[in-house]
């Protein structure tokens, strides 16, 4: 089993109170464990039954997910958007396995969304991994309307910049300039332009680096 997933159940079970729900999580493991449709259609019962908690649905969304199974999208979506970080981070590496076609559609709505910025740091990078045609008008949408913004909100800012370097579209070059003005975003945006114009990563030690 993969570690994400391990990491997953350690942290779910920490969080069980009850012998019942004990024993819905060593089923919904042995389901998870289990080759097969018919193990893949009950975890599928578990994301649409009512009154399921949701760290049952998020076991079963990652299952699902890894496996390439869509009717994992729904769910993982949601977790994608939600409060928590560490459910938001399943949800991507979840989703970036899926393979579903509608996910960086999904995920670049959510880190274009100004209403949600805070929770956008997750669906930037999985833009990022997915290199889908939506990926780079996201990041660069949601770069320069923080770079505008009073609240920059730099962890996200910080991710759109390494992102864009990584996918290497210079259509961001003028963007990242304007990142590197900015003194938490200048290491990243450094090394950013660096990639873009196929030069060697610098190591970046002074405050304000080379001008690249």
């Amino acid at each position: 089993m993969e570690e994400e997933f391990r990491v997953l159940l350690k942290r779910v079970r920490a969080e069980l109170v009850s012998p019942a729900e004990f024993t819905a999580y060593e089923r919904l493991l042995a389901l998870a464990r289990t080759d097969g449709r018919a193990a893949r259609d009950e975890l599928a019962e578990v994301l649409v039954a009512p009154e399921q908690p949701l760290w049952a649905r998020e076991i079963a969304a990652f299952a699902l997910g890894v496996q390439g199974d869509r009717r994992a999208f729904e769910t993982l979506v949601l977790l994608l958007n939600y409060r928590e970080p560490v459910r938001c981070a399943t949800a991507a590496y979840a989703l970036a396995r899926l393979r579903d076609p509608r996910t960086a559609r999904a995920a670049a709505a959510l880190a274009t969304n100004p209403l949600r910025t805070a929770y956008a740091v997750h669906p930037v990078r999985l833009l990022t991994e997915l290199r889908a045609p939506e990926s780079v008008p996201a990041l660069l949408s949601t770069l320069e309307r923080l770079l505008a913004a009073r609240d920059h909100c730099w962890p996200v800012a910080r991710a759109c910049v390494e992102g864009l370097g990584l996918l290497g579209d210079r259509r961001a070059e003028a963007t990242l300039v304007a990142a590197r003005e900015h003194e938490r975003l200048r290491p990243a945006a450094i090394v950013a332009l660096a990639r873009l114009n196929g030069r060697p990563l610098p190591t970046v030690r002074a405050r304000n680096g080379p001008r690249g």
